[in-house]
C-alpha cells in the first residue's frame, strides 16, 4: 500500500497560507515609534515656552485662519480616504481613484497654506528657541505629508485597471490610509498645542 506525500511545493504553499498577515501591526508599531518622536517634540516646545519666555515685546501672536483652514483640510482628506478604501472595497476602482486624487489633492491644498504662513510669519528660523521648534515640528510634520500624498499617488496609480492593488489586495490601500490618518491626527494635537495653547 503506498501513501502519497504533498510535493515540498505545496507544503510550502499551505505553510504560507497558514500564516497570519502582521504587515498593519508592523507598520502600526513604526507610526507609534514615530509618534514618540513627535511627543518630544512636543514636550520640548512646551517646556522652552514654560522656562524660556520670549523677552517683553517678542510674543509673537501666530495667525489662526490659514491653520485653521489646514486643519479643515487635513480633517476632510482622511473622510475622502476613507471613501476612497470604501469604493475599492466594493471593486470600484474608478471611484476609488477619484477620491484618492481628491485626498491628494487636499493633502497639498494643506502644504501650499503652510508655505503661505511661512512667509507670513514675523519670524524666521534662527529668531531664537521658540521660533527654530516651531519651525522643527511644522516642518516635520510637513515632511510627512508630502510622503503620504506621494504614497496616495502611487497608490492612485497601482489601482488603475490591471493594477496591482484591488479589491483582492488592500494592503497597500490600508497602510497608505492608516499613515494618513496618523498625520492628520498629530496635525489636531499640534494645532492645539500651537495655536490654541
Amino acid at each position: 500500500m503506498t501513501t502519497l506525500t504533498p510535493s515540498p511545493s505545496s507544503v510550502s504553499e499551505e505553510q504560507h497560507h497558514a500564516h497570519a498577515d502582521h504587515r498593519l501591526f508592523g507598520l502600526a508599531t513604526f507610526l507609534v515609534a514615530d509618534g514618540m518622536t513627535f511627543a518630544g517634540f512636543f514636550a520640548a516646545y512646551l517646556t522652552f515656552r514654560a522656562v524660556n519666555p520670549l523677552p517683553t515685546g517678542s510674543t509673537y501672536e501666530l495667525e489662526l485662519l490659514l491653520p485653521t483652514i489646514n486643519t479643515l483640510l487635513l480633517l476632510v482628506s482622511s473622510f475622502t480616504f476613507h471613501r476612497a478604501g470604501s469604493a475599492l472595497k466594493r471593486d470600484n476602482s474608478p471611484l476609488a481613484r477619484r477620491w484618492l486624487l481628491v485626498t491628494a489633492a487636499l493633502g497639498f491644498a494643506f502644504l501650499a497654506g503652510q508655505m503661505k504662513e511661512y512667509f507670513a510669519l514675523p519670524f524666521g528660523l534662527t529668531d531664537n528657541l521658540f521660533a527654530s521648534t516651531f519651525y522643527a515640528i511644522t516642518g516635520f510634520h510637513g515632511l510627512h505629508v508630502t510622503l503620504g500624498g506621494l504614497m496616495i499617488l502611487i497608490v492612485w496609480w497601482q489601482c488603475r485597471s490591471g493594477g496591482r492593488v484591488s479589491s483582492q489586495n488592500l494592503f497597500p490601500l490600508e497602510a497608505a490610509e492608516l499613515y494618513w490618518h496618523f498625520v492628520d491626527g498629530i496635525w489636531v494635537v499640534l494645532y492645539g498645542i500651537l495655536y490654541l495653547l
